[in-house]
């Protein structure tokens, strides 16, 4: 166990947004958030998931809708706390802790806030190892875990209780109530015991996220090359370096869809890079070859500082480096391809992990 307090909240950001694969929410709206509720609660106590005793009652709690609507539409702040409240006098049991469902942009700070708020404790722990936009794209649905019952609500005052037949129908229901709730709400969803959270969550991602914010922070603060510092830390893997050249991206069932293309620079001149993501980076190719696919994560940095660019903060004319990191190896298992493997977006592709075609790519160039 240990005490969460301000800068960690500002590295866990940093790093939130980097393994959010440019959606998730803007991370930047959640540490605000975060940060207020330090500041009015004190710090947030944080769990290892070892410390969890197995019969403990945890839900999973954080945003759902496109993450355009979430840059013009901010939390008023209870809409967590009436979810989470809701789920708890519903099912009779006393909540333990709270959790992210995903590692990623605003979903890893919302239950950093709401835990001040409330004075519970986080684990670290997420059922993604990143940022997906659905939510049955989780480690828990791989492992027969139930999102159901589960609770949405909106800054209106609006909740909504779901009890669904499996987790692909609670994505649908509560992606189509969310679109007329305004396009973004919170959830307390995955209500589960902490040996369920043991078995099936992924580990220490708070823990990584704080470690590469605070990598990039030290490198910029010694004039050290932060990139370099993100793909050791990560395992991961330079894929292009490039200006932004056009951005085409719109806000339709209730995610933000689109394309973006990189013009090559230095080593990459002449080559040009087409992005695609629906909330998360998804796919990264080349004219001649496919550089990176999900479940692998794509990350877009700013090449001067290393930090994240999300999906709505791509501009026309931005530097930047793209980098595929490896995904957690749940999702490389047949049942982790065919949940959130590029079929599932409807890619025309073959999943192979990006360090093979990594290698494919160096034996070609």
């Amino acid at each position: 166990m240990r005490r969460l307090g301000k800068q960690e909240i500002e590295d866990i950001a940093v790093g939130a947004a980097l393994l959010g694969t440019g959606g998730g929410g803007d991370p930047y709206i959640g540490k605000l958030m975060a940060l207020q509720a330090v500041e009015e609660h004190g710090p947030i106590t944080l769990l290892s998931v070892d410390e969890v005793p197995d019969d403990a009652f945890v839900v999973s709690s954080g945003m759902m809708g496109a993450p355009t609507v979430m840059v013009e539409k901010a939390p008023s702040g209870s809409e967590a706390k009436r979810a989470l409240q809701t789920l708890e006098e519903y099912l009779g049991k006393q909540i333990y802790a709270t959790f992210p469902i995903e590692a990623g942009g605003l979903n890893s700070m919302l239950p950093l806030a709401l835990a001040a708020k409330l004075q519970l404790p986080v684990v670290d722990v997420d059922g993604m190892g990143r940022a997906f936009p659905e939510l049955q794209m989780v480690t828990f649905h791989l492992d027969g875990i139930a999102a159901s019952p589960f609770v949405i609500a909106d800054e209106k005052g609006n909740v909504v209780l779901l009890n669904t037949i499996d987790n692909l129908w609670g994505e649908r229901i509560a992606r189509a109530a969310t679109i007329q709730m305004g396009g973004s709400v919170m959830f307390a969803i995955y209500p589960m015991t902490g040996k369920n959270l043991k078995q099936s969550g992924i580990h220490h991602i708070l823990q990584l996220e704080e470690e590469i914010g605070r990598a990039i922070r030290l490198a910029k603060a010694n004039g050290a090359n932060p990139i370099a510092e993100i793909l050791r830390l990560t395992n991961g893997i330079e894929l292009f370096c490039g200006k932004v050249v056009d951005v085409n991206r719109k806000t339709e069932t209730g995610f933000t869809r689109g394309t973006a293309r990189l013009a090559g620079l230095a080593e990459y001149k002449g080559e040009e890079l087409e992005l695609r993501f629906q909330n998360e980076h998804l796919l990264a190719r080349t004219k001649d070859r496919l550089l990176c696919v999900t479940p692998d994560l794509i990350a877009v940095l700013d090449a001067e500082t290393g930090l994240p660019i999300t999906t709505e903060g791509l501009r026309y004319g931005a530097r930047a480096f793209v980098i595929g990191i490896p995904c957690h190896p749940k999702w490389r298992t047949p049942e982790g391809i065919a949940t959130c493997g590029p079929g599932y977006f409807g890619y025309d592709v073959t999943y192979e992990p990006v360090e093979i075609l990594a290698a494919k790519g160096r034996s070609g160039r």
